[in-house]
């Protein structure tokens, strides 16, 4: 940062002092958080060609890009998830981030659906044969694969993807779970009816989305 740069009169630099900028969160969006990876988030994953991996540590914080076919990152009985490190330019960055610090944010993409889903937890490394054979592709194995335990689980609203039209026309894909079926089974509370929630989603994107 630039000690020179004109201080900012309109910085925001305490939490009190952001809520007066913004509404209060709605209990919908308080109450979606789950810490299991259940059958529908299972589904989601298994439909994810692409997530990004966020990391930090001492030498900054990394976002990462991984792909690879539809369910190339595995979700295990327990419910952690394997996600293989395939080929890259090997700068390592969040793999050192790893070594420094477990904590780790991945969100999954499926192309065509306007959600995304967010995960949190922490991540160890290891280069352990029988888990490293499991994802050989064209004759490669990777060097190594990320194990990450799950301690939290939710769905990011569609705004952001639908604003940016990131899809195109492209179709939702069949079968995947909706909006309104994926809090449903991450809302501890049962309150929310999965049809309903869908039916009203478009009004209410509609009205919400600047």
């Amino acid at each position: 940062m630039d000690s020179h740069a004109p201080a900012d009169p309109f910085a925001v630099t305490s939490e009190a002092q952001l809520r007066t900028l913004y509404d209060q969160p709605l209990e919908g969006p308080l109450k979606k958080v789950t810490h299991r990876v259940e059958a529908t988030a299972r589904a989601w994953i298994a439909a994810s060609p692409f997530c990004i991996l966020s990391t930090v540590g001492s030498r900054g914080v990394h976002a990462t890009p991984r792909g690879d076919a539809p369910g190339f990152v595995a979700v295990e009985p327990d419910g952690s998830l394997i996600i293989p490190d395939r080929r890259g330019n090997n700068r390592l960055d969040g793999l050192r981030d790893i070594l420094e610090d477990n904590r780790v944010s991945v969100i999954f993409l499926v192309p065509g659906a306007s959600e995304v889903l967010r995960v949190h937890g922490t991540a160890r490394i290891t280069a352990d044969p029988a888990l490293t054979a499991r994802f050989v592709e064209r004759g490669k194995t990777p060097a190594t694969v990320l194990v990450v335990t799950v301690t939290e689980l939710f769905m990011q609203c569609a705004k952001s993807v639908m604003r940016s039209r990131l899809w195109g026309e492209a179709p939702r894909p069949a079968g995947l779970p909706s909006m309104g079926q994926l809090i449903a089974a991450h809302r501890a509370d049962g309150q929310v009816d999965p049809a309903a929630y869908d039916r009203d989603a478009p009004d209410r994107l509609s009205r919400s989305m600047y």
